[in-house]
């Protein structure tokens, strides 16, 4: 029997979403059919471009080097987000399917640009020097005929708003059943976003957020009702998966202030950054601290005196300061930054360097709504998961996973094994 897997992650989604899910139309059916998953243990930062590397490598980040949502440049407020396959290191579940002989396709599935191993990619690539959607979706991989069959005919769901919600992910959802109806890959793995940037704009648990949770059961509908249409629903198993969890937060602080005054930072007549030897890179609620010569020891033991100072006041929103060495050896995470900053559990981090220091939130991205994710994967609610399908064994209920291990599952569903992973198949789940 032909094997299909469809992988459905929905950002921010917690564990004590479960409840409300397991009565909404598109699963209350079917609940008594799934495997779940309670507590699945994100990976550190809890952000979503390196927990969706990891969710498709099966590597932690300190060998498949995504760290950042942001790429790792110094000097700017915020950056680009231009993240495509050849960023990372080490092989994907699409490159071992399609060794297996399988056909693959991906909707807003983060660090998938460019990817030769996806069939069929609408990749998740924001417009950020002018250009139009479609152009975009073209430079990131998306063949003509997905355009034509795909992006095109889903594009006026958005409304011109890409970055908006829901209608991004109206978009998003209806991409992955069109790639149902048109391709029917052996894997789809597709990333909707309205419950994490519900969760950014009112917090962790809001009416608003059981609205997300509603439309996520809506979309489910459509494209579990598309492999029905397609005769492929008996022989597909589905994946309800998340990236990480959010924290409420109070407050935004610009630690690069702090580096600024004490001659870490500095800056030209109209506030621009001339010459730095330690910036401060946000990732929500941590921080990756790079210095500009990481060999220069005189400027590691100044930053470092300095950060510890900072943290020791209790004042600055660090809960930690860890070395490279300590964020890998506790939680594999490691790059060519020298200290991680943790938050104290209320704050939330700017890559500003000009005062004020403290700042009220915005919501303007991620980093700064009322609730957001980047501490560490122990802290606040966390990802869980659950399945349904022919080779899923139904009521088996694990307490504890770790996000390594979701890739190396998903690839056991598909009928092959990933090695050199971190994690390993959940074995348990299946029949």
């Amino acid at each position: 029997m032909e094997r299909h897997v469809i992988v459905v992650s929905v950002d921010a989604m917690v564990y004590e979403d479960l409840e409300t899910l397991s009565k909404l139309p598109a699963f209350a059916g079917i609940w008594a059919e799934t495997a779940r998953v309670n507590h699945v243990r994100s990976i550190y930062p809890t952000i979503t471009y390196p927990c969706h590397t990891t969710m498709q490598t099966g590597l932690y980040p300190n060998k498949h080097g995504i760290v950042n949502n942001e790429q790792p440049i110094m000097c700017e407020k915020s950056s680009l987000w231009q993240h495509m396959r050849d960023m990372y290191r080490g092989k994907n579940i699409f490159d071992w399917a399609k060794e297996n002989g399988l056909s693959t396709a991906a909707v807003f599935w983060p660090v998938s640009g460019n990817d030769k191993s996806i069939d069929y990619n609408v990749a998740e690539y924001w417009p950020q020097h002018g250009e139009t959607d479609e152009q975009c979706f073209i430079d990131a991989g998306s063949s003509p005929e997905v355009m034509e069959k795909i992006v095109k005919p889903n594009l006026p769901l958005m409304k011109g708003r890409i970055r908006q919600h829901p209608y991004c992910d109206a978009f998003v959802m209806s991409c992955a059943s069109a790639m149902i109806r048109e391709f029917r890959p052996n894997l789809l793995m597709v990333h909707p976003a309205n419950v994490d940037a519900y969760r950014h704009e009112t917090g962790l648990f809001t009416k608003k957020v059981e609205i997300a949770l509603t439309e996520t059961s809506l979309w489910m509908q459509h494209l579990i009702q598309e492999t029905k249409n397609a005769g492929i629903y008996d022989q597909t198993d589905f994946f309800i998966v998340s990236d990480h969890g959010q924290i409420n937060v109070r407050r935004a602080i610009a630690l690069n202030v702090k580096l600024k005054e004490a001659g870490l930072i500095d800056v030209d007549a109209e506030g621009r950054i001339a010459n730095w030897r330690a910036f401060c890179k946000s990732g929500g609620t941590s921080c990756l601290v790079y210095l500009k010569d990481p060999a220069n020891k005189k400027d590691y033991d100044e930053t470092k005196a300095l950060l510890d100072a900072l943290c020791a006041e209790e004042v600055y929103g660090i809960g930690r300061v860890m070395t490279v060495e300590e964020a890998d050896a506790e939680e594999h995470l490691s790059g060519p930054f020298s200290f991680v900053l943790e938050t104290d559990g209320y704050t939330t981090f700017s890559n500003d360097w000009m005062r004020p220091l403290v700042r009220s939130l915005d919501n303007q991205n991620y980093r700064f709504g009322r609730a957001t994710h980047g501490h560490l994967p122990s802290k606040g609610p966390g990802p869980t998961l659950f399945a349904f399908g022919p080779h899923i064994k139904p009521g088996v209920v694990l307490e504890n996973a770790s996000l390594v291990d979701e890739a190396p599952t998903f690839a056991h569903a598909l009928g092959f094994e990933m090695t050199g992973t971190d994690g390993a198949c959940l074995k348990e789940l299946f029949r």
